[in-house]
Parts: C-alpha cells; structure tokens; sequence
C-alpha cells in the first residue's frame, strides 16, 4: 500500500518536543514493517505563523512571507528525518520527482512546503497524486471535516464520510471567510477531486491513530470516498489477520 500523511505542524512539534517527534517517527516505522510505501509532508505550525507575523510587522511582502512558511516546514520536516534514522531521505524533498525517488530507493519520503501561495496541504495531495497513492491521511488537531467551523460553532456537524467533490462544496465558502478555519484548503481539496484520491483526514493528535487508520480503516474522523471506488483490499486483509 502506498500512502502520503500529511502531518500538521502544531501535530507533529507543538512545543518543539523530542518524544512527540519520535513517537510519530515509531508510527510511521510501523507502516513500513507492515509493508507501506509511506511519504510524509510536514507542516509548519506555530512556529511559522509566529515568524510569518513578526516578519510582516516588519513590512516583509507575501511572497517573503511564504518562503519563510516553506523554510520552518522543512525544518519540521529534518527533525522528523532525524528521528527516523537511516529510514529517510537525507533532507526534506524539494520536488515531486526527488520525492518520488526516495521511494523507489525503499526509505521514507519526507518534505515540507515547496512553493509560494501553496500549503503543504495542497503538496501532500500533489504528492499522492503524482505517485498514484492508494491513501492520503491529513493529520490535523480537528477530528475531521465539519460543516462549519467547530472551534466556533458548538452546533458544527461532523460528516463521517464525503464524496472529494463534497469536500470541495464545504471548504470553498471557509476558504472566504477570514480567520475560518478549514479542514484542508481549497486547492488541496480540488485536487483530491480531480485524481481521485481515497482520503482520510482525522486528529492527529496521538500517531497511533494513524497507523490504525492507514492499517485497518479504523478511525473517528472523516472518509473522503471517490464515487465508485471500494474499500482498499489491505484493509480487508488486515481485519482477516
């Protein structure tokens, strides 16, 4: 099985903490012991809105700005190489093709951000895309895809699973609300409609729940199901074991 995760920055490293780091570099050993072909993008978090909003006080443009996101992403992405040992790219990715080659040669691919005006959202989904992923997880601190915003909207809806075209409906009017808060943007999501990617995207909170839902379908968050497609024949393996 191939799959791309997609770890949000305030998942992976919230308070820049060794255990988390490595305990999401345990999880996705396990995924490859089970046989996984796994890419990772990292996000930046925190700590890069912390220096995206310093450097526009300082008057720095939008595109300063995003190549300031992109540079925490990939330092993100090196602590997650780094816990992974020997298992790795030797640094983050700066392309789908370099990415892809990490693959063929059996490690982990890791990368971070990759161009201005793009979220690693949208690279994880053109990540998966470009090397035909059976599975795309996002990692995020929301339990996945609500109707409206649930941090504030109490009476806010979790869908258990959604067509990539449904998907597309609920994140386009967040992404034009200033401040809302989307459980992908809206590129990543026409993306995922436009190949087709079986997705999940859950609370990333504790890694295991990545490996459950990579490895058996077993999650709480939210199934992203292209039409006509069926359930992957790993998982039906793996609850047969």
């Amino acid at each position: 099985m191939r799959v791309v995760v997609s770890i949000g920055g305030s998942v992976l490293a919230p308070d820049l903490d060794s255990d988390r780091v490595a305990a999401y570099a345990e999880a996705i050993e396990r995924l490859v012991a089970d046989g996984c072909e796994v890419g990772v993008v990292v996000g930046g978090g925190g700590v890069a809105r912390e220096y995206i909003e310093t450097a526009r006080d300082l008057g720095a443009n939008e595109v300063e700005l995003d190549q300031l996101g992109i540079g925490t992403t990939r330092l993100n992405a090196r602590l997650l190489i780094a816990a992974l040992d020997d298992g790795a790219n030797l640094s983050p990715a700066t392309g789908y093709e370099e990415a892809a080659a990490a693959l063929r040669r059996g490690e982990v691919s890791v990368m971070g951000g990759m161009t201005p005006g793009q979220t690693t959202d949208a690279v994880a989904a053109a990540f998966a895309e470009s090397i035909d992923a059976d599975l795309l997880v996002y990692a995020t601190s929301a339990n996945g895809v609500y109707d409206a915003d649930p941090n504030a909207d109490p009476d806010a809806t979790q869908f258990g699973s959604m067509s990539p075209a449904e998907l597309v409906d609920i994140v386009l009017p967040m992404s034009r609300n200033a401040g809302a808060s989307a459980p992908v943007d809206l590129l990543a999501a026409k993306l995922i409609d436009r190949a087709g990617i079986r997705s999940i995207v859950l609370d990333g909170t504790d890694p295991s729940a990545v490996v459950d839902a990579v490895l058996r379908g077993s999650h709480t968050g939210t199934d992203v199901i292209p039409t006509g497609s069926d359930e992957p024949t790993y998982w039906t393996g793996a609850s047969d074991a």
